[in-house]
């Protein structure tokens, strides 16, 4: 008898509780192996630790993203001077030893005039009934408008969430008469919020609201472990870097129709990164526009893009653009499903 045949004949002579006993064993090793690479969430933390959801909320252009930005110190979501620049749900984590919030940057509520202005205004209005707290930004050196009070009348439908109506730019107040006057219209619209007067561009404030946002926080668990800074994948944050790009080098040639989707993303070697990437259009002369004479235009977004990903990703970048026109995409529900609008709704 052969070795090999010796194997097989007492491995057919084993009883049925071994070979139980023996699939037990090997399933707790599987088991353990995933646990091992699962991230780890403390469960030791101290008495009184704090956490819970921020919606961010505001019409749009009020600095809702430069602020959740100042926040946490570091940049996760994208900004421009354009009105709905923020498309999607954005997170951002800040974590220390007493406490994690988790803010939730949302898409400017506003009258929507397409699909995807209606898909914005949805995914807004959905995170304030969550919410554990809510921050409502407007932009002091103006007056409340019809869209201030509307988002005002949603938030006043979520009963006993905690509001920190947070008035932002006021560096740019002409003077004490025009913040008196327009502080206390906006305190007007939601009479029992918290207010506070900041600067997210300067940091005015900012600390300020972050503790009075701790304050409003109750007590819990960590949701995420403490590095991680947002939930956004590695290719969403790239596509959202590009569009960025595009709003701040066109201005107001190229306005919101525009789209990116990444098609590729490569580790060519450990100094080097390959990312493809479709930007979506959707009329022909807006092509013409992205893509410049001789392609100089494209090639000085790639650029822009790159100074910025690369630090992120820690290599060199070989970043391909390519522009298509997609007509009326923003008005379409088919094409807003192919970019993934909806599914990520």
């Amino acid at each position: 008898m052969t070795d090999s045949e010796r194997d097989q004949n007492e491995a057919g002579e084993q009883s049925l509780d071994e070979i139980i006993a023996e699939n037990e064993r090997l399933l707790q090793e599987y088991l353990a192996q995933g646990d091992a690479e699962a991230p780890v969430i403390e469960d030791t933390l101290p008495d009184g630790h704090r956490s819970g959801f921020v919606a961010v909320v505001g019409k749009p252009n009020v600095g809702k993203s430069t602020l959740m930005n100042a926040l946490l110190g570091e940049k996760v979501a994208i900004v421009s001077p354009k009105p709905q620049t923020t498309r999607e749900r954005q997170l951002g984590i800040y974590t220390d030893d007493d406490a994690q919030i988790v803010f939730v940057d949302t898409p400017g509520i506003h009258e929507a005039r397409t699909k995807l202005g209606e898909y914005m205004v949805d995914v807004a209005k959905s995170s304030i009934p969550d919410a554990d707290v809510i921050v409502f930004i407007v932009a002091v050196p103006g007056p409340p408008t019809r869209a201030d009070e509307a988002i005002a009348e949603v938030i006043g439908k979520a009963r006993d969430v905690p509001v920190i109506l947070a008035l932002n730019k006021r560096d740019l107040l002409a003077d004490e008469t025009q913040e008196q006057e327009n502080v206390a219209a906006y305190r007007a619209l939601l009479p029992n919020a918290q207010p506070l007067l900041l600067s997210a561009t300067e940091g005015y404030n900012v600390d300020a609201l972050l503790e009075l946002i701790l304050e409003n926080l109750p007590e819990g668990p960590r949701f995420y472990p403490a590095d991680r800074l947002t939930e956004t994948q590695v290719r969403d944050t790239v596509a959202e870097i590009i569009r960025e790009k595009v709003l701040l080098q066109y201005e107001d040639e190229v306005p919101h129709s525009v789209a990116v989707q990444v098609t590729q993303f490569k580790e060519r070697s450990e100094d080097l990164t390959y990312i493809a990437a479709t930007i979506f259009v959707e009329r022909d002369s807006q092509k013409r526009i992205l893509i410049g004479k001789g392609g100089s235009a494209l090639k000085e977004l790639g650029r822009r893009a790159r100074a910025e990903i690369e630090p992120m990703l820690g290599t060199q970048v070989f970043l391909e653009l390519w522009v298509k026109v997609l007509k009326n995409w923003r008005r379409d529900v088919s094409a807003l499903r192919r970019l993934g609008y909806e599914e990520r709704r």
